[in-house]
């Protein structure tokens, strides 16, 4: 990995520059909360003008639709998820403690917006009747996934793994194993679940994947 890829996949949030695009980004930032805590079908018209303060044509002033909205809802979500999921990840070696910061990150910070993490609360609701929205969890699906490889080959180019480690396969075991401990998690009401994998993923990497 170049010594500047974490830096380049931190999204930054753009700074608005005159009061419609201020108010744009208030509303955005509102209506987030009620977008990632229930979801697209249960945010209501009514919960999105209470959450902002504005009436109908307030909202829709700015965006052309609900669809619109929660889409650019979603990408606030994810784009303050997934700086927080960098903090503190060394863009030095060795790299396999990148991966191991990645997944504490994730099991140990709690989401910046009520909810939890947008791609598992998103990736459901929009799966069939919002492809608008399922390309944005998509695409943020493999932002993931592609830091997840790239640290993991950087990891094989340095011998820090064992022979055949595959990065890809890995990255797919550790996306699904947090976002499955996490949906149990939340039903259960309990972090045992998380705690568990992560501890389980701690010692996959140091017996199955780091070199001895």
């Amino acid at each position: 990995m170049k010594s500047n890829q974490l830096a380049a996949n931190r999204p930054a949030l753009p700074e608005p520059r005159t009061k419609g695009e201020q108010t744009r980004q208030k509303i955005v930032a509102a209506a987030a909360q009620i977008f990632n805590q229930r979801g697209y079908e249960g945010s209501s018209l009514a919960d999105l003008m209470e959450a902002t303060g504005l009436q109908k044509g307030g909202i829709y002033r700015h965006f052309s639709s609900k669809e619109e909205l929660a889409a650019e809802a979603f990408d606030y979500t994810w784009q303050l998820a997934w700086n927080s999921r960098l903090g503190g990840v060394s863009e030095n070696p060795p790299h396999l403690d990148r991966l191991r910061q990645l997944i504490t990150n994730y099991v140990e910070c709690r989401s910046p917006v009520p909810g939890g993490c947008p791609v598992l609360n998103t990736a459901v609701d929009a799966d069939d009747g919002n492809p608008i929205l399922r390309e944005r969890v998509l695409k943020a699906l493999r932002s993931w996934m592609n830091l997840l490889q790239s640290i993991v080959k950087d990891a094989v180019k340095a011998g820090e793994t064992q022979p055949g480690v595959d990065p890809k396969s890995l990255a797919t075991m550790v996306i699904a194993s947090l976002e499955g401990a996490l949906m149990i998690s939340r039903i259960e009401r309990s972090q045992e679940a998380l705690k568990r994998i992560h501890q389980y993923l701690t010692d996959y990497i140091d017996t199955r994947v780091a070199a001895h």
